[in-house]
């Protein structure tokens, strides 16, 4: 049924139930777990998006992505992984349709500031606007 998940990761602790789900779900189907992390343009704030911001971006997505990898190995999940530059949904639908995903598991809430509604601002345009099935996951009360 699945042969190729996508994790988009923030790597706030918010995405911790997703990863745990997506994790699960590749081990349970043997599908292959892809996790993006996405750089994320500020278009609001261009000038501020010099070399170090994006170099610190850069180090939180691959400590995430990392933390990602320890996990998945120790369910033995075969992982692929990308980090990418740009609007966070786009970019997370532009992999999609580029690596031939299969299923995307995302949090509900992320890094972003204020929660918008029901759903985090990127999940919601990633729920609204995916050709593939899109499971999102609630950080729990206790976290």
């Amino acid at each position: 049924m699945y042969d190729r998940i996508l994790l988009p990761t923030d790597g706030s602790d918010a995405t911790n139930p997703a990863v745990e789900q997506a994790i699960g779900l590749a081990r349970e189907t043997g599908a292959e777990l892809h996790v993006l992390f996405v750089v994320e343009d500020i278009p609001y704030a261009p000038e501020m998006m010099d070399d170090r911001v994006e170099d610190q971006l850069r180090t939180i997505g691959e400590e995430a992505i990392e933390q990602i990898r320890e996990r998945a190995d120790e369910e033995g999940v075969d992982l692929v992984t990308a980090i990418r530059e740009g609007a966070p949904h786009n970019s997370i639908l532009g992999y999609a349709d580029e690596e031939d995903i299969d299923a995307i598991v995302m949090g509900t809430h992320g890094r972003s500031g204020l929660d918008r509604y029901l759903l985090g601002s990127v999940t919601e345009r990633v729920v609204r606007t995916a050709d593939v099935p899109v499971l999102t996951v609630r950080k729990s009360e206790e976290e």
